[in-house]
């Protein structure tokens, strides 16, 4: 049973399996990209929005890579993480693995980075919980997120404003 006095940690992490099936296919007889996007979209919403406690919105989809096609009747495990925390933003690292079920192998096929941000009630973006990173893996993940936060913000001053 879980002490009320003691603050429950915001999970930073999520994990979901989907089986794929059929009516996701392209031309090619493969999971079309399109169908891996939306639960990609779905698994960063999940997983923000359950870091946060509020609804959140995509903000930017960053760095897709599609290193392999993924098959009919594979066992799709999306791994997300919270990297990186702003004032009202953070960004969401996924890793998606395909698995054979039948023979057991699995291969990494796509990784991507989401930045969501957090809103509220009436659509406005809303400040979120801070974290301070703990270990190697999530200091790296910290500074590499940095990193492509340095590299939006400098895109955004680069360009004209398009009055947004």
């Amino acid at each position: 049973m879980s002490d009320p006095s003691q603050p429950v940690p915001t999970p930073r992490v999520l994990s979901m399996t989907q089986l794929m099936t059929p009516d996701m296919v392209n031309f090619s007889g493969k999971i079309h990209g399109g169908a891996l996007l939306k639960i990609l979209d779905e698994v960063a919403f999940t997983c923000a929005a359950r870091y946060t406690g509020r609804y959140v919105v995509t903000l930017l989809v960053d760095d897709v890579r599609f290193r392999a096609p993924v098959h009919v009747g594979e066992l799709v495990t999306f791994l997300a993480s919270v990297n990186w925390v702003g004032r009202t933003s953070l960004e969401v690292g996924i890793r998606v693995v395909a698995e054979n079920y039948r023979t057991g192998s699995s291969r990494h096929v796509i990784s991507c980075f989401f930045v969501m941000v957090a809103m509220d009630d009436d659509g406005r973006p809303r400040e979120v919980t801070k974290f301070t990173p703990s270990n190697e893996v999530e200091q790296r993940r910290w500074a590499d997120a940095e990193g492509r936060q340095e590299v939006l913000r400098a895109s955004r001053a680069a360009r004209p404003d398009d009055g947004e």
